[in-house]
């Protein structure tokens, strides 16, 4: 079973999100927040608290499941582009340079690595009659 967790409009430019982004794809989450951690890029510290999103977003899906139990992994992760705020500065002999202030989206996907059994709506009913 997999969680995913989104960010939208982060003011840091893609490309230096992707930097931070390729250092934690594959990983397994506990190894992952660490790396996050001590990384000393700006964009780490958006980066891990979105990997904890995720894993929210997992055991909220999952409340029968214990999280230790399953090695969860940073399944898939993808840096796209978002918003441009676009002005204008002065330069000399009249002229004006373009200032592109980026922003980007991030979608992490985090996923167990052992299966998870589904849980049906039958089996909960008669727990609860239990």
């Amino acid at each position: 079973m997999e969680a995913v967790a989104k960010l939208k409009n982060n003011p840091t430019s893609p490309r230096k999100m992707r930097l931070v982004a390729d250092l934690v794809r594959g990983m397994d989450v506990d190894k992952a927040l660490g790396v996050l951690r001590f990384t000393r890029k700006h964009a780490s510290r958006p980066l891990e608290k979105l990997l904890l999103s995720a894993v929210a977003n997992w055991e909220a899906k999952n409340k029968t499941e214990n999280l230790d139990d399953h090695q969860l992994y940073v399944k898939s992760i993808m840096v796209d582009g978002g918003s441009m705020l676009k002005r204008f500065r002065p330069a000399p002999y009249g002229r004006a340079h373009r200032i592109r202030k980026r922003s980007n989206h991030v979608t992490i996907v985090v996923e167990s690595r052992t299966p998870v059994a589904p849980v049906e709506d039958n089996d909960l009913i008669q727990e609860s009659e239990n």
